[in-house]
């Protein structure tokens, strides 16, 4: 494996009238695959690995934290790991990657949460518990919110992510701002409630000019594993068999309306479509673009 080094520059595109900014919160280690992807043989997993020509023995998966500019609102949404180490040191670099793309913590009015796994909520709070975008309202689901920060959990398999959640949430409850399934919660951002990951894990679906695209959290966590054969079971699900379906229908909708779509966790910096193969999926990466927002679209 190669040596990691800083965080990629910003990656900037627009979307009909919207700038969109792909800024880096590091990496995770997720470790041996066959722990973590259940339903499929250890060998049928090396198989798929070896052929993308990735380890076998370690998963380490990205985090791309997407900014938009509407003119009059800067969203952010899933701000990363913060502070915990629980996937490896290499974490946390999303106020730093902020800082280099040139948004100030404080000009960021929203804060959008797919739902409140640490990595993707680690990032709302400092250490300290103290709000890191100061002015921004923070969206997400009702439900997952109540389920995270329930202490009721502590002390059982699901402890240090409630911690995590209880720490970056709870100082923000006046902020909060719940969305529902197919609501357009913020002007051209739609969440579609994908449940099984979480109770209302949610992918959003970002419209401008006719010009959409897709960003979908944790519906998948691997470009290979999880397309492929999406029936594949993944360790941190609340309900893979739930979560399965799932991502099953929302690929199916994502591939048959060739919309693009952003994953979190997907080589940087995670923008492509899926297409159907065989029984399951493939992602097409988008060719890079090094053109300024303002002059391209970021897409042919």
């Amino acid at each position: 494996m190669l040596d990691h080094v800083a965080s990629p520059p910003p990656y900037k595109l627009s979307l009909g009238s919207l700038a969109l900014t792909i800024v880096s919160d590091g990496t995770l280690q997720l470790g041996d695959p066959k722990v973590s992807f259940n339903g499929v043989a250890g060998n049928e997993i090396d198989t798929r690995l070896r052929r993308h020509f990735l380890p076998t023995d370690s998963l380490e998966v990205e985090q791309n934290v997407v900014v938009i500019e509407t003119g009059d609102r800067t969203i952010v949404f899933d701000p990363g790991m913060g502070s915990s180490t629980l996937f490896g040191p290499h974490g946390g670099k999303l106020k730093a990657s902020l800082a280099g793309a040139g948004i100030a913590l404080e000009s960021v009015n929203a804060v959008v949460v797919s739902h409140p796994h640490p990595d993707h909520i680690g990032g709302i709070c400092d250490s300290s518990q103290r709000p890191l975008f100061p002015n921004a309202e923070i969206y997400l689901s009702e439900a997952d919110f109540e389920f995270w920060t329930n202490e009721n959990l502590l002390g059982t398999r699901a402890d240090t992510a409630v911690q995590i959640a209880r720490a970056n949430l709870l100082p923000v409850r006046d902020r909060m701002v719940f969305f529902k399934d197919g609501q357009e919660f913020l002007p051209g951002i739609q969440a579609i409630v994908t449940p099984g990951h979480t109770k209302e894990h949610a992918i959003f679906m970002v419209t401008s000019n006719s010009d959409n695209l897709c960003l979908i959290g944790d519906l998948s966590h691997h470009h290979v594993l999880l397309l492929e054969q999406p029936q594949v079971q993944f360790a941190y699900d609340l309900d893979p068999h739930q979560a399965a379906e799932s991502r099953v229908g929302a690929l199916s909708m994502l591939a048959s309306n060739r919309i693009r779509m952003l994953g979190y966790h997907f080589p940087w910096p995670g923008i492509g479509h899926v297409g159907e193969e065989r029984d399951g999926f493939r992602y097409f990466p988008e060719p890079l673009r090094f053109t300024s927002r303002h002059e391209g679209s970021g897409h042919g």
